[in-house]
């Protein structure tokens, strides 16, 4: 193979589309091939990689020959384990599937026993792994600079969820629910920051701003917009996430903060710089690690400005390309994967526990090895 790959993409929404914009800065990979039902992503797409050809189904493009090197799954949520499946069957290629890896519980298990047979790396899209503020964040964590981490809190306060094809995005059956849509890369985040395993999940959630007045064939959206979520690790450390979908109005988007012994630190990440009003209040804001000892007492602030040319290329603070970049890495230099199927799964069960803790108004209990909940 080399050093250039052939990809094949499954879905070119917007999420679709940002993958395509960070390829193309990765000298080698190549997309030849789009599955896209939805003629007028065709065409957006088409804008982005003018020589690759365009598929209605998956069966058609796997069976044309096109010598594909590398799959990419970016479909909405509740196909991402059907299509997962059926790769496993008909292909050994390396495969990156978009967040959450399954929508339901029921799919956990036969995920997880079809990708221990998949001869080829298989990397669950977790995009704020990468974003250069967190991983600043986590090597500090690494190096001891609060000393054993204690309390972890992730606060998201952002905008509605956007304007999908055909609006899939808005109910539960679609998507797993906002614990799980939106919030599994939180839960794999606490897993990769603490490094253990949740024992015990609480929900407090809420329906109470946006989408109340759409109707879709009569139904009104059922996905929730605010929540608290606690979560209890086997080693004794807790976390907490604070969500919030109609904040879009604040200075950043996602603040981390861990607190050990000797220090607080804290992780301060913008939103999307298209959404930033920069008519109005200038240069987006630049991502901050503040570190803050309890002696000699004092905060010691650093900004972790990302590549321009990332920032263009999507919404995720230049995450998305460090992400393929180490696909790339798995697939030609058989680099490992960061992120593995266990991981997609373990943070997607965190949140289906979290979305029936919320439900049933009681502490969830993760089982089965972190693969079910009870």
């Amino acid at each position: 193979m080399g050093n250039s790959v052939r990809y094949g993409i499954l879905g070119c929404g917007m999420m679709g589309q940002e993958h395509l914009r960070n390829l193309a800065l990765i000298d080698g990979a190549q997309v030849v091939a789009i599955t896209e039902p939805n003629q007028d992503m065709q065409k957006r797409c088409a804008k982005l990689v003018p020589d690759a050809q365009f598929f209605y189904t998956l069966d058609d493009m796997l069976n044309a020959d096109l010598g594909l090197e590398a799959l990419i799954i970016a479909t909405p949520n509740y196909q991402h384990a059907n299509q997962l499946l059926a790769l496993f069957e008909r292909t050994t290629l390396p495969i990156l599937v978009e967040k959450p890896v399954v929508s339901d519980i029921t799919q956990v298990a036969k995920i997880r026993d079809a990708a221990a047979k998949h001869p080829a790396p298989v990397w669950v899209a977790m995009e704020y792994r990468y974003m250069p503020p967190v991983a600043q964040f986590r090597k500090q964590l690494l190096d001891g600079d609060i000393g054993a981490l204690t309390m972890l809190n992730i606060r998201e306060h952002r905008f509605p969820f956007l304007e999908k094809v055909n609006d899939w995005n808005r109910f539960n059956r679609q998507t797993g629910g906002t614990l799980v849509e939106k919030c599994c890369h939180f839960f794999d985040l606490m897993r990769l920051l603490i490094q253990g395993e949740v024992k015990r999940v609480y929900a407090s959630t809420g329906q109470d701003c946006n989408h109340l007045e759409e109707r879709y064939d009569g139904e009104t959206p059922d996905i929730i917009d605010n929540a608290f979520v606690v979560v209890d690790f086997e080693n004794g450390q807790r976390a907490c996430l604070d969500l919030n979908m109609f904040a879009e109005g604040s200075r950043y988007q996602e603040e981390i903060c861990a607190i050990g012994p000797q220090a607080k630190l804290e992780c301060f990440v913008p939103g999307p710089g298209r959404f930033w009003p920069t008519e109005t209040l200038g240069a987006a804001p630049i991502p901050k690690v503040v570190l803050s000892p309890r002696d000699p007492k004092g905060p010691i602030e650093s900004d972790i400005p990302v590549d321009p040319a990332l920032l263009d290329a999507g919404d995720h603070n230049g995450s998305t390309f460090y992400q393929h970049l180490g696909f790339f890495k798995a697939i030609t230099e058989k680099a490992p994967v960061d992120v593995t199927v266990e991981d997609g799964l373990k943070a997607v069960v965190i949140g289906l526990a979290a979305q029936h803790s919320a439900q049933i108004g009681q502490a969830v209990t993760i089982t089965d090895s972190g693969y079910a909940f009870a």
